[in-house]
């Protein structure tokens, strides 16, 4: 291992291969501070030293994992202390930004929300937008085929990529930096890397698809007396506000009433009166400020008119709408349950309701007191649910400290599986899929059985056979 050690030095320097000690001085994950675990952690600048890396990984055998910003949620950035971690912290680049044809290229470790705010200088707009912006990177979007919120208008991270810069498993570099919408030269290979969690090959940078601007916005959150009305205003305000909607995010009492409870440290104010059946966030945007405003009253007016909310509040201002989606994306405030467990799942949406009832009744054979807390992007088929078997034990830290989750005992372990049984299996007969947004990674993959059939599973696998056929990167991530 020396001799391996040595000859990632001289690639990428000393100062950025860290050994043990130095590795564990990281924590493991945004939400877990226990040390960072790995042979060694490699930190490259460019694409021609990732190759370097990982053509010499490879003549060694070496298994890679590769980090970005460290914040999926199903272990798929885990590693051992066999396992060289390669870190692309130092490709942060923003390369060039093309107004005319509306691309920006940059490194994959650029940060999500830098590309951002890029795109904004440049009077544009990027689609993708995640709860973690502020440290999730690019290459993670790409390798998670990431979601977000402005799906519903946007698509996932596949719909925002025109070019990919992969190294596989050998050090070969396949650049496919095409700039064009249209291009139909042969097999589109980026689509192959895009959602496969690097263990196919490992992305270094990405021409990236902007939008024009969406200067104008409007966001309501809205309250409703059952399930029927949620789908019926789904329904009309699809039909009413057609492109420019940009979010419909559903939000069930549990959560409201969590995240809104003026007894808990951190809540936000509720806008709204917490005992109704559910809650959605509606936002629109657009480039023309009256017409837009006018046509989203209008469609919040016909709604109330024809009894399809219970209820509903318009924001007026910046700071208003940033009240509304605090209320969406206070989920650490579930974290302070011990246990919890997390799901991001997707299934049709005229059986959300019924699946939630049948996954809440089963639970509370064992759990009498569980909470299922449900919320999420309901328009574009995906719901994040998050159970608390024993809502009694929940930490109201006093000092808002950021929410570490612990590590489960056996008995927790046990019920966690137990869990992961109740979710993920009714998933299979109502044609859903066991991850939405996140992936798979280690945490899902004994239940990938559920949402793909023994044919597809032996494709994934004779395609990680084929172009990684010693294993190396992310093994044993995926299927």
């Amino acid at each position: 291992m020396t001799e391996l050690i040595t000859q990632l030095e001289a690639i990428v320097g000393s100062a950025n291969v860290l050994n043990p000690e130095q590795v564990a001085q990281r924590a493991k994950h945004f939400w877990d501070p226990s040390p960072m675990v790995a042979l060694a952690l490699v930190r490259p600048v460019d694409t021609n030293e990732v190759s370097q890396v990982l053509k010499i990984c490879s003549e060694h055998k070496q298994p890679v994992v590769t980090h970005g910003g460290v914040t999926g949620l199903v272990d798929g950035e885990k590693s051992n202390h066999k396992e060289i971690i390669l870190s692309l912290e130092r490709m942060q680049s923003i390369e060039s930004i093309d107004p005319v044809n509306r691309t920006m290229t940059v490194q994959a470790g650029c940060v999500l929300q830098t590309v951002h705010e890029a795109a904004t200088d440049a009077g544009l707009f990027y689609g993708l937008d995640l709860g973690a912006r502020g440290s999730c990177t690019i290459g993670g979007n790409i390798s998670t085929n990431a979601g977000g919120l402005s799906v519903l208008r946007y698509g996932m991270t596949r719909e925002q990529i025109l070019g990919l810069e992969v190294v596989l498993a050998d050090g070969t570099i396949l650049s496919s930096l095409n700039k064009m919408i249209k291009n139909n030269a042969g097999y589109d290979l980026k689509q192959l890397f895009i959602g496969s969690e690097g263990t196919l090959g490992v992305v270094t940078r990405a021409v990236l698809r902007l939008r024009p601007d969406t200067p104008t916005c409007n966001t309501a959150i809205v309250a409703f007396d059952n399930f029927d009305q949620v789908t019926a205003t789904l329904d009309h305000i699809t039909r009413t506000l057609n492109t420019n909607l940009n979010a419909f995010e559903i939000l069930w009492n549990d959560f409201y009433h969590l995240s809104t409870n003026p007894d808990i440290n951190g809540s936000t104010r509720a806008p709204l009166a917490n005992d109704s059946f559910a809650y959605a966030i509606i936002e629109a945007r657009g480039a023309n400020e009256a017409s837009d405003q006018q046509l989203f009253i209008q469609a919040m007016e016909a709604a109330i008119e024809n009894a399809l909310i219970a209820d509903a509040v318009i924001a007026k201002s910046e700071s208003e709408r940033a009240e509304i989606w605090n209320i969406r994306e206070n989920v650490d405030l579930t974290l302070r349950h011990q246990p919890l467990f997390i799901y991001d799942i997707s299934l049709p949406i005229n059986h959300m309701q019924t699946y939630l009832d049948e996954v809440r009744s089963t639970l509370q054979k064992d759990w009498p007191e569980v909470i299922v807390y449900a919320y999420g992007h309901l328009a574009d088929n995906n719901l994040h649910v998050t159970i608390a078997p024993q809502p009694k034990n929940y930490i109201n830290d006093p000092q808002q400290q950021p929410v570490k989750i612990q590590a489960f005992n056996d008995t927790q372990r046990v019920w966690y599986e137990q869990c992961n049984k109740t979710v993920f299996e009714p998933l299979a007969k109502l044609g859903g899929s066991i991850s939405a947004e996140h992936g798979i990674g280690l945490l899902k993959k004994q239940y990938l059985k559920y949402s793909r059939t023994p044919e597809e599973i032996r494709v994934m696998q004779l395609l990680k056979k084929s172009l990684d056929p010693h294993n190396l990167l992310n093994p044993g991530k995926v299927c």
